[in-house]
């Protein structure tokens, strides 16, 4: 059996009287894709920010690579992210965005940034400012930030955002050589064709509660 990677254990997560999750269990092998499902509301990203660090669960605990988020660590170690829209300097270009994230990170070099920008689609020598994006572009710019530290984990919540047929093609096959490179991924989409392209397992959230589909 594979290492376990991610170990959520009957986490619930209250706002108030509404309660979100409700006592969630969930683990992710190692080297896989998992997919989560679910209606807007379901607790899909609420889920995906506490494994982060991003929200402390109400009750439980989550573990990532063996550490307790909040006890042992206060984030996800070794891990990339991509929850809801990605922050940029909206006056910078994608490059220097990269650039300046990756001096808060461990230091990707710019060999390393240029890769990466080309890897998701885009060009590194482009001069627009980060405002003129696309939705779709911003989302190709904030995989490559969730890719900078290359960190054994990444946690994307429905990266196919924005994307037109040939960014969501190339964003399919950019997660499926991740995978081949050993990478855990934790994945949220609407988009049933992703989930049965990418997904070694899937899991449904429906009203907080999580079920295998």
């Amino acid at each position: 059996m594979s290492d376990i990677v991610v170990d959520v254990r009957n986490i619930s997560k209250a706002f108030g009287k509404e309660q979100v999750l409700k006592n969630v269990s969930l683990q992710l092998e190692e080297g896989k894709i998992h997919g989560i499902i679910g209606r807007n509301g379901s607790g899909k990203t609420v889920l995906m920010k506490c494994i982060c660090g991003f929200l402390r669960p109400t009750v439980g605990a989550v573990k990532v690579f063996g550490r307790i988020i909040g006890t042992d660590c206060d984030f996800a170690p070794d891990t990339g992210m991509l929850i809801e829209t990605p922050g940029f300097l909206s006056h910078e270009t994608g490059m220097n965005n990269l650039k300046w994230l990756a001096k808060l990170g461990k230091g990707a070099s710019k060999e390393r940034i240029s890769e990466l920008i080309r890897m998701v689609g885009l060009d590194p020598a482009m001069r627009k400012k980060v405002g003129q994006y696309s939705l779709g572009m911003r989302q190709r710019l904030g995989i490559a930030q969730a890719l900078l530290d290359d960190p054994a984990l990444l946690i994307l919540d429905e990266p196919m955002n924005g994307l037109d047929k040939t960014g969501v093609k190339d964003i399919r096959a950019l997660l499926l050589s991740l995978k081949e490179q050993g990478k855990t991924i934790l994945l949220a989409s609407h988009f049933a064709q992703d989930i049965d392209e990418l997904c070694d397992t899937v899991h449904k959230m429906d009203q907080g509660v999580i079920n295998g589909a």
